[in-house]
């Protein structure tokens, strides 16, 4: 079986004069390495793609595959992670992970928010704020939460994300709204614990790997789940294990996400606890970062006993037999 690679490389982009923030859902050169081996181990045959554009060329000239493994996070624009699987429906050429629907879907946050609280999972209050005059709008209870609306990795969220006060809301959102113009996400600030879960399988299929909680150090005051705070992981925060009690509630909580948003093969829902215990959904991520050692959902199944090829091969399993293959 012909496995191609769609990817971003980090390197390329840097090379092209992007700042490191602008790349930071970019792979790196040993994360698609340690992919391509681990699936040639598992017996595929693999060839290496790249980018949309790429892609597009190689479509051009007639090539096709048995399976793509698509890892694409795209470059430009709301629906950038739905670009690379709307090509492959196009031509019917299988792929790993979902479809455009969902990746156009849960890239905007205010959207995804909408459908799970339409489908009665907990998730805080929250506005999407796309020109400033929309700050004057916001009548929830502070302190309040803001990030891009459409960006992940932590992008874009720092110590000045919490916010108290109308008076640093504006000024905030006026920053924000000049480096991310397709909009924001203001939403009520959860003061309780911090959990990622790793999911693998599609629909009623689909199983928590494993969660893990974020605990900040006593160093970082901020705690905030930041671009910064995932780059240097190893310094402001520590991985955990949370008990049983928690670990159920905000499984089941990960895996009706999941199953409601439609998310397919392997990723994470990650969870913040609100000030009476509850947990709430934050955020889903249906294209979760594969790096063996910086990743959460790698770095997670390794605490539940998942080696690197394991989580590959469930993720394979999982897309292969949705396409009989």
């Amino acid at each position: 079986m012909i496995i191609g690679l769609t990817y971003d490389l980090r390197s390329d982009y840097l090379k092209e004069g992007y700042s490191e923030e602008e790349t930071a859902e970019f792979d790196r050169d040993s994360t698609i390495e340690a992919i391509e081996t681990t699936l040639q181990q598992l017996g595929y045959q693999t060839d290496r793609i790249g980018h949309v554009k790429h892609l597009i060329h190689r479509l051009e000239k007639g090539d096709r595959w048995d399976l793509v493994f698509n890892i694409c996070e795209g470059m430009h624009g709301i629906g950038r992670e739905a670009q690379v699987p709307a090509l492959l429906d196009v031509f019917r050429i299988p792929y790993t992970f979902s479809d455009p629907l969902v990746l156009a879907l849960t890239l905007h946050k205010g959207m995804t928010k909408r459908v799970v609280r339409d489908c009665g999972i907990p998730t805080p209050d929250f506005a999407i704020i796309e020109k400033i005059e929309d700050v004057a709008a916001i009548s929830m209870s502070f302190p309040l939460f803001v990030k891009p609306n459409a960006e992940g990795t932590g992008k874009g969220i720092n110590a000045l994300s919490r916010v108290n006060a109308h008076g640093e809301l504006s000024v905030i959102c006026s920053d924000l709204l000049q480096r991310y113009p397709s909009g924001l996400l203001v939403e009520e600030y959860l003061p309780g614990r911090e959990f990622t879960v790793g999911i693998l399988g599609s629909g009623a299929e689909s199983y928590a790997v494993g969660i893990m909680e974020i605990v900040y150090k006593k160093e970082d005051a901020n705690d905030i789940y930041s671009y910064q705070t995932k780059s240097d992981y190893l310094k402001a925060v520590q991985y955990v294990v949370p008990g049983k009690e928690i670990s159920d509630q905000c499984i089941a909580l990960a895996l009706k996400t999941w199953r409601v948003l439609g998310c397919l093969d392997g990723g994470r829902v990650d969870i913040r606890v609100d000030r009476h215990g509850i947990p709430n959904f934050i955020e889903v991520n249906p294209l979760a970062g594969l790096d063996k050692v910086h990743s959460d959902l790698p770095i997670l199944a390794y605490m539940h006993g998942y080696d690197f090829e394991r989580v590959i091969h469930e993720i394979m399993v999982s897309a292969r037999k949705r396409y009989g293959l």
